[in-house]
């Protein structure tokens, strides 16, 4: 999506009321029953944007009624394949037609460079509900190999009512994955958005309903994790919950589901990816791009960032150099300024949390080789711009834990025994990358890395088409591709004896 709107432009929209702040529930917006509401936080510059509605308990309960009425009517769910193809088809269109209203509440909500909300994140919503919306009349059923004297047909039916749980790094995207293959099994949904980012949600629901997605079939409850998150994971008739977010929130719902009706969990978590950088990688230059974008991209606030470069000890100080000279066109600016290539740390809770783990890996006895310290391109911002250390060892806590923002390490290596085994010491294993020249290489230590994605010789590249999820303490289940339908339906064998 070309952007032609300039940094006054940009500007002067966001100075404007915003008009989505109440509850989607059952096609309209309305009040949280308690009537309570939340400050909605502009990180740019720490501004209130507006007061959203402060969804709880009831209001969770009732939009879960409100999904579980509209869904056994069959108002969706036995909706032609063909019909809601094209509803999803028209919601995906409307989406593009209002791309600037929705990038701009992206930005304003997460602190992502205003380009980044519009070419990537919203352009990426739309595609995947189109993707989506054109998977629904290609899902065939089968029919079991058994004897002729019988048939027995094996279809996937809806869950029922789903709930969703998002985080606020990449709200529209993430919940484009779980609502498109929630929708397009035949579900309805509840959307609870991180409270940092509402404000997107509540456009994107309502565009579905101006396309022809059924009231009641998706609803939003804004709020925060215990009594709207946790509602929705103990609730009775939820049937299937989906989360993304850090893996110690996700073990709750794993205790919720057993708690309730033991309904179906996905979880997508946290992530401490690793580039195993070999002394025969093909294109240092191309390696320290990849690097350098794959943390600082969305100021590290990335699941999978590569937040762990485990180089080979031959090339170590020259690429870092290259990843430096990189991190250097990656640098904070004003979120509304089209050329900004980094935004802000989402709020401040986050910010402080960062700048604690810069301050831990200089005592563990890292050293800084550039960044580290906060900046302030926009007054009352929360900045922290690339921080690269180099001197990390196995173990440290900035080795070993999620920081989730723009810090790189470097842990050096002699060979590609120990490399591979620093690379998958973690308890996570969402991602990992691998960078060398040799095929056969490539290939085996490939198969040897714990991870649900491997990129060889390039980082962060991805498609709706393949599945994304982790293994470990990463989650389980998956977003993105046919199999994350399959996580949203369930099997059923009909048995016919003639």
């Amino acid at each position: 999506m070309a952007n032609a709107l300039t940094t006054a432009d940009w500007t002067k929209r966001a100075g404007q009321k915003v008009a989505r702040t109440q509850l989607f529930i059952d096609g309209k917006f309305v009040d949280a029953a308690s009537g309570k509401t939340f400050e909605s936080i502009n990180p740019r510059d720490g501004s209130v944007i507006a007061q959203v509605a402060e969804g709880d308990v009831e209001d969770v309960n009732r939009a879960v009624a409100v999904a579980k009425r509209t869904f056994e009517a069959g108002v969706w769910s036995e909706m032609a394949p063909l019909d809601r193809k094209n509803v999803m088809l028209k919601w995906a269109q409307l989406i593009r037609e209002n791309a600037e209203e929705l990038a701009l509440l992206e930005t304003m909500n997460c602190g992502k460079p205003i380009s980044d909300s519009l070419n990537v994140d919203v352009a990426s919503c739309a595609n995947n509900i189109q993707w989506y919306a054109e998977t629904i009349d290609k899902l065939y059923g089968e029919i079991a190999p058994i004897p002729r004297d019988s048939i027995a047909l094996i279809e996937r039916e809806p869950m029922g009512v789903v709930g969703a749980v998002v985080p606020w790094n990449y709200p529209l995207i993430i919940s484009s994955w779980k609502v498109g293959a929630a929708l397009a099994g035949g579900n309805s949904i509840i959307l609870k958005p991180a409270e940092q980012s509402p404000l997107s949600a509540l456009l994107f629901a309502e565009l579905a309903v101006r396309a022809g997605v059924p009231e009641g079939v998706f609803n939003v409850v804004n709020g925060f994790g215990p009594s709207c998150g946790g509602t929705l994971g103990k609730h009775m008739d939820v049937n299937k919950l989906a989360f993304t977010g850090s893996t110690e929130v996700g073990k709750y719902f794993l205790k919720y589901a057993a708690e309730s009706n033991a309904k179906a969990v996905s979880l997508e978590l946290g992530g401490k990816t690793p580039h195993v950088v070999l002394s025969d990688c093909p294109d240092l230059d191309s390696a320290a791009s990849a690097i350098a974008w794959g943390v600082f991209y969305n100021a590290g606030q990335t699941c999978h960032a590569g937040t762990r470069m485990v180089v080979d000890q031959k090339i170590e100080d020259e690429l870092l150099e290259k990843v430096r000279k990189v991190s250097e066109t990656i640098m904070p600016g004003d979120t509304y300024d089209p050329s900004t290539a980094m935004g802000t740390i989402v709020d401040r809770a986050q910010f402080d949390r960062v700048n604690e783990y810069i301050g831990i890996g200089q005592a563990e006895g890292a050293t800084i080789h550039t960044g580290g310290k906060p900046v302030e391109p926009t007054k009352g911002g929360i900045y922290i711009p690339p921080t690269i250390f180099q001197n990390v060892k196995p173990g440290m806590r900035i080795e070993k834990e999620e920081i989730f923002g723009p810090v790189l390490g470097s842990i050096r290596v002699s060979s590609e025994e120990e490399a591979v085994r620093i690379a998958n010491d973690s308890q996570y294993g969402l991602g990992a990358a691998l960078w060398t020249r040799d095929v056969s290489k490539a290939h085996k230590i490939a198969r040897q890395l714990r991870a649900g994605t491997v990129w060889v010789n390039t980082f962060d590249r991805s498609s709706i088409t393949t599945p994304f999820g982790g293994f470990k303490q990463s989650g389980t289940g998956r977003d993105r591709s046919l199999h994350s339908i399959e996580g949203y339906t369930n099997l059923k064998t009909t048995w016919i004896q003639l």
